[in-house]
């Protein structure tokens, strides 16, 4: 293995293991076994830092949308993604500027109080008896505008991305369908500004990218097998579990 790597991130054995752990669990999620994608973000943060992380993320990211838009591209519900995006872009755009100069250590107390929200909201969502939510204008607006910011901040808009697709009751494929396109459009829409304005992707990290890949495509070969058998309820107690502490990792690295 090239040890410019090792020595551009010093990263220990442990941290390889999350960091392949993380772009294995990233395919899963990919390919549609949602609600687990909070474990890639916290995972990479610890190896990463909480900034630099979402530009080693980011190319990974684009692959799995790749995959997920050509395996379930006959499912799409293009007039609930249109009535989702011009409010996530407009949530890109403000994460850009709120997040541009942000010390270290404040990004990563942010990216962690984030997750805890996540997390929070998504155990709030499971123990709800009823499942309807507001469906109105405001409602797809005020999802996609947090949605948008989160994603930009630390790549974890998928509570509140999945939340609005829970409210326009979409089937599973459908469901799975429609946010693949959405996040593609979305991360292709980031990309320049991790790039350019941020700087947090370059070829270094890249670098990483192709070393990750393997775990990536396992995730995904995996992800396909395994998104029509899985039992969640349980499975997802445990998840929040570990992400949660995952979070407090992250104050406290």
């Amino acid at each position: 293995m090239d040890s410019f790597l090792f020595i551009s991130y010093q990263l220990s054995a442990l941290d390889w293991l999350m960091a392949f752990t993380a772009a294995f669990v990233l395919g899963v999620s990919k390919s549609g076994v949602k609600g687990i994608a909070l474990i890639v973000v916290t995972l990479l943060a610890l190896v990463f830092g909480g900034k630099a992380s979402t530009g080693v993320l980011m190319p990974m990211l684009i692959m799995g949308d790749v995959f997920a838009v050509l395996y379930y591209r006959r499912h799409t519900q293009w007039n609930y993604l249109w009535r989702l995006l011009p409010w996530m872009i407009a949530g890109v755009l403000f994460g850009v500027w709120f997040g541009q100069d942000l010390p270290e250590l404040l990004f990563k107390r942010m990216m962690a109080s984030v997750i805890l929200l996540t997390v929070f909201l998504m155990y709030w969502w499971g123990k709800r008896k009823s499942k309807a939510v507001p469906h109105g204008w405001w409602f797809s607006g005020t999802m996609g505008l947090a949605a948008g910011f989160t994603t930009m901040i630390g790549n974890l808009a998928g509570a509140f991305s999945n939340l609005y697709f829970l409210a326009m009751r979409l089937p599973k494929n459908e469901f799975i369908g429609t946010a693949a396109w959405l996040f593609f459009i979305i991360n292709l829409f980031k990309l320049p500004f991790h790039i350019f304005v941020w700087e947090t992707v370059h070829w270094e990290s890249f670098k990483v990218n192709l070393v990750l890949m393997p775990a990536l495509a396992l995730g995904l070969w995996t992800g396909t097998h395994i998104v029509r058998r899985i039992q969640d309820d349980f499975y997802r107690q445990l998840i929040l579990v570990l992400t949660a502490c995952g979070a407090v990792l992250i104050l406290v690295r």
